[in-house]
This record gives structure tokens, C-alpha cells and sequence, in this order.
């Protein structure tokens, strides 16, 4: 999990009518939200050879502008997860580039009134100009968290994983309730328990595809484990010792359960 700020070496800013020159930095994605790198797994210098959709510029990557670019080709390019088991600052910049290139691919056209939309001059949104519809970038907030028992660790199977391993709980948050009732809420709606001693330790931007994860850890209180069978085949309490890690950390995920098992006595 990456843990420092992006704002070490990136400044926000925007405009769709700038253009790259030589030198400037080009996160060019194709439709599946690959990332193109050359042969040597760095950013291109050029854009020639591409079939441009759009450029936008994001803002000062590194002293150098940055530009998120999309392009219609067949041919495979990155996957966001490759990116960051090779080079954590290239994934760290390029998530929020993505997540520039998800909101522009999608508000261009209007969804109240279908009117091709305008880029603000000071905020980054974009207006329609006819029905006066904003629409800024979009995040989905979630929670994950370690509930712990004693010396031990409640994981389960989610039916949507592929590898089908233990995971911990989580969940989106919905409309009208906390961040805090969000995490009782899926605790007791996945597993039938109820939880105490809730605390917040830390979140994480995460782009798959557009998510800002809040890491809680708590305690068990009351109640039987009883999972529905669809979204959440079993779970069960697991000593450290028990624990199977992830092949990547990446995920805050990995940050709980290695924190898990450092203070567990």
C-alpha cells in the first residue's frame, strides 16, 4: 500500500485546450483503462501512431505538465494492478489520472439533457450550457474492516473473487447513513454480528474502478456468525498463524491484516 502523499510531486490543474509538447508526460489509456507503456515499461515521449479520442491536461507531474489521454486501439496495454507490483509512483499518479479520464469519458454528453458539456475555467467540472447541470468526478466512498476477537481475525469468501480466498469485510456506503453506520451495516448484513469499539485508521484511493477505501478495525460484541450464501459463502475466525496473505500489497487490506498481526498478542 502506497502511504505518502500525492502531492509530493503533483500540483492540480486542468485544461482540454492545452497541448502536449516534447518532454511533457502522457498517461495514455485505451477503453479497458489499460495504461501504455513503452518496451522498457516507462511513459511514451509521443502520441504518434495513436487514434486520439481526447487529451486533457491534469496538471504538473514532477515539475513537467501531465496529460491524460484516450485512445481507441484493440491492442493491450496495462493493467492498473501490473503497474503498481513494478513501479509504485508510476501506479500512484496514474490512478489519479484514470480517475480524470473515467469522469471526462463520461460526463462530456449531458445526463440530464444530452447537451455536449463545457470544461469549467475554475473548478474542475463540466457544465452543460444548456440545462446548467454540473458534473464533477465522482468517487464511490467503501469501508473495509478488521474485526477482531481475542487473538483472532474474522475473514470470509466472497463469492465475487476469483481465487476465491478469505477476505475482509467490506462494503460501499449508501445514501443517507455514516461512514461509521456503514460499517455496522455490512458487518451485520455479511456475516450476523454485531461489533464494538469502532475506530478509523487510515483510507486509500482506490481506482477499480473508482472507490475511496476507509480502513476501520473493532471489536466483536454479540451474535453468531450467519452469512447468506450468495455474496458471502463462509467465515470464520483465524489466528495469525492461520492467516494466508495476499500475494500483493496493494490494498489497505494488507495494511489491516499485517497490523493485525503485528499487535495481536
Amino acid at each position: 500500500m502506497i502511504e505518502k502523499s500525492i502531492y509530493e510531486n503533483y500540483q492540480i490543474d486542468f485544461s482540454n485546450t492545452i497541448q502536449p509538447t516534447d518532454d511533457d508526460i502522457l498517461f495514455i489509456f485505451n477503453e479497458n483503462r489499460g495504461l501504455f507503456l513503452d518496451e522498457n515499461k516507462k511513459l511514451p515521449k509521443s502520441l504518434d501512431n495513436f487514434d486520439i479520442e481526447f487529451c486533457l491536461f491534469i496538471g504538473i507531474y514532477n515539475d513537467k505538465k501531465a496529460f491524460v489521454i484516450n485512445v481507441e486501439t484493440e491492442e493491450e496495454f496495462y493493467p492498473l494492478n501490473e503497474v503498481y507490483e513494478f513501479d509504485h509512483d508510476l501506479y500512484h499518479i496514474a490512478g489519479k489520472a484514470v480517475l480524470v479520464r473515467d469522469w471526462y469519458t463520461s460526463h462530456r454528453f449531458c445526463g440530464r439533457c444530452g447537451t455536449r458539456t463545457e470544461l469549467d475555467e475554475k473548478d474542475m467540472m463540466l457544465k452543460c450550457p444548456s440545462c446548467g447541470q454540473n458534473h464533477y468526478p465522482r468517487i464511490a466512498p467503501a469501508i473495509i474492516v478488521a474485526i477482531r476477537k481475542g487473538d483472532e481475525l474474522l475473514m470470509a469468501k466472497h463469492s465475487y473473487h476469483d481465487n476465491i480466498r478469505y477476505a475482509l469485510i467490506a462494503g460501499f456506503v449508501e445514501p443517507g447513513e455514516t461512514i461509521e453506520e456503514a460499517v455496522h451495516r455490512e458487518v451485520l448484513e455479511e456475516v450476523g454480528i454485531k461489533i464494538k469499539n469502532l475506530k478509523y485508521e487510515r483510507s486509500q484511493s482506490w481506482p477499480f474502478p473508482n472507490s475511496l477505501m476507509l480502513a476501520f478495525t473493532a471489536e466483536y460484541e454479540s451474535g453468531d456468525i450467519k452469512v447468506d450464501g450468495d455474496e458471502i459463502l463462509t467465515a470464520k475466525w483465524f489466528k495469525k498463524d492461520e492467516i494466508i496473505r495476499y500475494g500483493s500489497d496493494i490494498s489497505i487490506s494488507d495494511w489491516l491484516i499485517q497490523d493485525f498481526i503485528d499487535n495481536v498478542k
